[in-house]
């Protein structure tokens, strides 16, 4: 009980630490995606969204900003729309491995979830997922 407690203390001085970080840098990439995935571990994905959406208005056009939120979208299941973010990536990086494999699963997902075969909740948790946005 104590070390759940110790750790949640931690994370959410993580959480300010990275979220006064972003006050004074909003264009800090390197904050916002740890920010934004602690958010969705935490079952807080509009919360995520919102750094996330904060971050673009700074540096449109990110590609690590566009994938992270286009991850978060997928695990909200709203696939189209993280499919766009990943195209709109790929425009400028065709090459990009870690775009195009993700891209490829959100279609996966999507073609899952309309058909009924499966949950739709992606096969990944977000914290793992975010992480492949480095």
């Amino acid at each position: 009980m104590r070390e759940r407690i110790v750790r949640a203390i931690d994370r959410d001085a993580d959480e300010q630490t990275l979220r006064d970080t972003l006050r004074q840098q909003p264009d800090n990439v390197d904050a916002a995606i740890p920010l934004a995935r602690a958010l969705l571990g935490r079952r807080s994905p509009d919360d995520a969204l919102e750094v996330l959406d904060a971050l673009l208005l700074v540096v449109p056009g990110d590609l690590r900003a566009l994938n992270a939120k286009g991850v978060v979208l997928d695990h909200e299941g709203r696939h189209r729309e993280a499919q766009a973010l990943y195209r709109q990536a790929l425009e400028t990086a065709p090459a990009n491995a870690m775009l195009r494999n993700n891209l490829k699963l959100s279609l996966a997902l999507e073609s899952k979830t309309e058909s009924g075969n499966t949950d739709p909740r992606p096969l990944t948790d977000g914290r793992q997922a975010l992480t492949r946005s480095r």
